[in-house]
């Protein structure tokens, strides 16, 4: 039997960044664009809503789906209209959630993610990166450019060099505020982020993550000035890389930065 939607049965809620996708063409775009699916066996959806990509999702049979909603009413309304997800329907906060709990294994993750919380929700990601394999979402444009942008860019930045140094990030396509209920006021992306083949950077992660985050909070200056409180200046006088921003560093670079600096401090 056929569930009939209307958007009168859940109501968007402005705290919870609720923007409920209305067009099944771009939803069904969106689950087609898992690419990786015989690399793992359970996908779960962040943020369903009324369940426009669940639909899509839940015809799939190379995997098994997963829905997790903080949102009460999207959670109730979901138990009702998929009676068959039982356990696989889970009522929480996506950023607070135990992967350990509920997965084994590879897995992918998809949403229509809540623009409010981006960032949080690309940084768990990334602290479950080695399961992670594949995640296909929606983010504000803006966002989604960030993640997508190269050394030189403007917008080339923390998210840029953490995201690309463990997956292939692809822009796939910009979706206009029409397709919403309540329409956004700025335009959407559907990016596709896969792990890429490096189990641990060469170097130290956690001063990798430092350098990184300490050479973007300040941008504008070089990055010698901009790691004063990692190294010392008069380590490494010579080399050429600290006189740079740290918007024309790639991973590579960063990485390469980070060993020079494990090197000096005698690590």
């Amino acid at each position: 039997m056929k569930f009939s939607i209307k958007m009168s049965l859940v109501r968007a809620k402005k705290h919870l960044g609720q923007h409920f996708l209305t067009d099944k063409n771009i939803a069904g775009k969106i689950v087609s664009s898992l690419q990786r699916q015989a690399e793992y066996q359970q996908v779960l959806e962040v943020g369903p809503g009324m369940g426009i990509l669940s639909d899509f999702l839940l015809q799939r049979s190379e995997f098994e789906t997963w829905l997790i909603d903080i949102d009460t009413e999207s959670f109730d309304f979901l138990g009702k209209k998929y009676p068959q997800l039982q356990n696989r329907l889970i009522h929480g906060d996506f950023l607070e959630l135990d992967f350990s709990k509920h997965f084994q294994g590879p897995m992918a993750v998809i949403g229509n993610f809540p623009y409010n919380i981006s960032s949080q929700i690309l940084f768990k990601l990334l602290d479950n990166r080695q399961q992670v394999l594949e995640v296909v979402g929606m983010f504000q444009k803006e966002v989604a450019e960030r993640c997508t942008a190269k050394p030189g860019s403007k917008v080339y930045g923390i998210l840029s060099v953490f995201l690309q140094a463990y997956y292939q990030v692809e822009y796939l396509f910009t979706v206009k505020a029409g397709v919403f209920n309540p329409p956004p006021k700025v335009l959407s992306a559907v990016i596709r982020l896969t792990r890429n083949e490096v189990e641990a950077l060469p170097c130290d992660e956690k001063l990798f993550w430092q350098v990184v985050k300490a050479a973007f909070n300040q941008r504008r200056k070089t990055l010698r000035n901009a790691l004063s409180g990692i190294l010392s200046k008069d380590k490494l006088s010579g080399e050429a890389m600290l006189e740079l921003r740290a918007e024309r560093l790639s991973v590579a670079d960063f990485v390469k930065l980070t060993q020079l600096i494990q090197q000096a401090n005698g690590q």
